[in-house]
């Protein structure tokens, strides 16, 4: 594990020639622990509803938007027109309310979305290890979930209320998680909240000591950036492409068999320039409201974030197979999980 001051000193070298070296490493490291597979996936949106103010946002708890929960028969609508577009692996997301989306809630939506793709997923608030005993034997395979900064004090900056302020809670997630079970496990800091080296180094450390502990668990890591909300910014984020890309190059070379993440928070043309240097996996076709893709007329949308890469499933597959990549929507068979 490099030390503090190494990973500042990659990351604050902005010569071209540096810059070029560490892609082409990563590049090579990505190829031979990859091939040249890209795993695409979707999200699914469920619900708005928050009890907690995080001020970057756009789902938070003060925010004036239409609150919205899904109910089975409309996000069945909304699985059946992911599963048309080829998609087979989701990831499902909420606001964090436990009243509004309580563990009951969480497994039939799990058990309905298990008879449509093979790896369902979970972006919510954090639960008990017994709660996500539960939602692995209704048929959920993995947890993303984000420490957003690692900054104890800035994180208390911009956590303002709710459940989400316990940094402690949120932090151990990850291994309540593993320990109930969960094949794949995502993790991530939200680029701009807080100092980046200090949050990239945090991250690492986090992420090692559970490959150390739980070591048969499947990995990933995402680092997004922060952006507007319907054209409103929330916060500013101060990481620009070359930054980011120097992150993702990094990761990889750190940890070479971690699955790194793209969302389509970021741009058609740095997506595609990322494909060849460190992603393995990206989000196509999303839409980031609830009732997105077949329930609500976008002027009615209100999204968590504004989404940079408008390109569809079919044209980010087109994209791959004309660049020699392997679009994959499902790497594993489907199978019952148990307790």
């Amino acid at each position: 594990m490099m030390t503090y001051g190494q990973i500042k000193e990659i990351l604050d070298d902005r010569s071209p020639q540096s810059i070029e070296a560490l892609a082409h490493k990563a590049a090579q490291t990505t190829r031979q622990y990859f091939g040249r597979a890209i795993s695409l996936y979707s999200p699914l949106y469920l619900s708005n509803f928050c009890s907690s103010h995080c001020t970057y946002c756009g789902f938070h708890s003060r925010h004036n938007i239409q609150r919205i929960r899904l109910e089975p028969g409309q996000y069945r609508r909304e699985m059946q027109f992911i599963h048309a577009q080829g998609i087979r692996n989701i990831l499902m997301l909420t606001g964090e309310s436990y009243k509004h989306t309580p563990l009951s809630y969480l497994k039939e939506a799990a058990g309905i979305a298990s008879e449509y793709f093979q790896g369902v997923s979970l972006e919510v608030h954090p639960m008990r290890a017994d709660e996500y005993k539960e939602l692995f034997a209704a048929g959920v395979d993995g947890i993303t979930v984000y420490q957003e900064t690692y900054d104890r004090k800035r994180y208390a900056e911009v956590h303002l209320a709710g459940y989400k302020k316990d940094y402690d809670f949120r932090y151990d997630t990850p291994r309540r998680a593993a320990e109930a079970g969960m094949r794949q496990i995502s993790l991530g800091v939200l680029l701009g909240l807080g100092n980046v080296v200090d949050d990239v180094y945090a991250l690492y450390q986090h992420l090692r000591q559970l490959e150390k502990d739980f070591p048969g668990v499947e990995y990933s890591v995402s680092f997004p950036r922060l952006r507007t909300v319907k054209s409103e910014t929330l916060a500013s984020c101060d990481v620009d492409d070359v930054q980011f890309v120097q992150i993702l190059c990094l990761t990889r070379l750190l940890f070479p068999r971690v699955g790194i993440n793209l969302s389509t928070r970021e741009a058609p043309r740095l997506r595609d320039h990322l494909l060849e240097i460190a992603i393995t996996r990206i989000s196509a076709g999303s839409n980031t409201s609830v009732g997105g893709y077949t329930l609500l007329e976008q002027e009615k949308q209100d999204p968590q974030f504004d989404i940079k890469d408008e390109r569809s499933v079919d044209e980010i597959v087109k994209l791959l197979k004309a660049r020699n990549f392997d679009p994959v929507f499902t790497d594993w068979r489907h199978i019952e999980n148990r307790p």
